[in-house]
């Protein structure tokens, strides 16, 4: 980034923070707060350990400094703007969860679109907002998109505050199915005696009512479902689908789908013996895959991490670290509706080193090498990017 570039950043960065008004996040006078600005040079520079009463009025502060990027400190602490951690004195942190396109299973960033990116994370979202709320049952959560490849989740319970690193890694391992290697680590066992047995034997069933074993349960009723509306040829084919279920296996399992589903829907795994805890075993290696919620572990267990500031810009994009309402959720376009108003209205100058296709703001941007106008919107996340220098006007 030019000198030229940089500055016109920063003064157009200030032009946005004038317009806007951006919340503090509860506790504020507890947190550490931080920044980097639009220094000189290919690196950046981190200016952290600040307090509330060092940055002051948020609004001031924002539109005094221009700066690239804020942060403020998921933890809360006594002294929040000491020099070293110990110093802080922690009492308490925020759960926080990062999810982040470009770390994500199948998104190869050499070769999916920007959009294809932020589509494929935000289905992630959906997956994790799921473990928190039916499986934890959080009530105080902010939802908020990144600004760049992702989103990020604060969880503010009193109940979730005080719990140290190892306790958020047990968090970190549930959601994203850590350590489910045996579908027997999701059941409850009795022993069952009497009824002609020679010798008493172990009933495994699976615990439907959270978490994982719900999860696999739901993928077996929706395949006994399936089943049943087969005839007996066509519903052994479909169960030979599954890695290791073979002729008989599938035969077992039909015969059990079609008269003796209660079994089944009740979670019983013997109820049509080993081939049941085998089909069991593939479903939940699909769900951990399918149903599993990739966050970045980091960013969770770490009481003391320094996460975006909602309201603010990505100075990486151009785009606005944006709050989302649950119910907005779903019709929520990140290179739509965190396109900031204040880059909307205007054309400039930029110069491209190569042609480059743009998504933004619901239109596509087919931009040729050399110098072009283009809309401002666009040429600002082209240039907070990296993929162009301003042009003079």
């Amino acid at each position: 980034m030019n000198e030229r570039t940089r500055e016109y950043l920063r003064g157009r960065f200030g032009d946005h923070y004038r317009r806007v008004s951006v919340e503090s996040p509860p506790a504020a006078d507890r947190r550490e707060w931080g920044y980097i600005p639009f220094t000189s040079g290919e690196g950046t520079t981190m200016v952290r350990h600040k307090s509330a009463f060092d940055v002051g009025d948020l609004g001031t502060f924002l539109t005094r400094e221009r700066p690239r990027h804020v942060y403020f400190s998921a933890g809360r602490y006594d002294d929040p703007g000491a020099r070293s951690m110990n110093e802080k004195g922690w009492r308490e942190s925020d759960l926080v969860f990062d999810l982040d396109a470009d770390h994500l299973p199948g998104v190869d960033e050499e070769a999916d679109s920007y959009a294809s990116m932020l589509a494929t994370c935000k289905d992630a979202l959906g997956r994790l907002l799921a473990f928190l709320d039916d499986d934890f049952g959080f009530e105080e959560m902010t939802v908020v998109f990144s600004g760049g490849r992702g989103y990020h989740v604060h969880v503010r319970d009193e109940s979730v505050r005080s719990l140290d690193r190892q306790q958020r890694r047990e968090v970190v391992d549930f959601v994203r199915g850590i350590g489910l290697d045996d579908v027997t680590q999701l059941t409850s066992v009795e022993t069952v005696a009497g009824m002609g047995l020679k010798n008493p034997v172990e009933k495994r069933t699976l615990r439907t009512d959270g978490g994982w074993g719900r999860r696999v349960q739901t993928r077996l009723l929706a395949l006994v479902e399936e089943v049943r509306e087969m005839d007996e040829e066509a519903g052994v084919a479909r169960l030979r689908e599954f890695d290791g279920i073979g002729e008989k296996g599938a035969t077992t399992l039909y015969n059990a789908m079609t008269n003796n589903d209660d079994q089944l829907r009740a979670g019983n795994l013997e109820a049509a013996g080993q081939y049941t805890r085998k089909l069991a075993q593939l479903l939940l290696d699909r769900a951990v895959a399918e149903d599993g919620a990739p966050i970045d572990e980091p960013v969770t267990t770490d009481i003391n991490r320094l996460i975006r500031l909602p309201g603010s810009l990505h100075g990486g994009s151009g785009l606005a670290v944006t709050r989302l309402d649950r119910d907005d959720l779903a019709g929520f376009d990140p290179l739509v509706d965190a396109v900031p108003e204040t880059f909307r209205d205007h054309e400039i100058r930029v110069d491209l080193p190569e042609d480059l296709t743009v998504e933004l703001d619901g239109e596509t941007y087919n931009i040729p090498e050399g110098t072009s106008t283009v809309r401002e919107c666009v040429g600002v996340h082209l240039m907070a990017r990296g993929d162009a220098e301003k042009a003079p006007e």
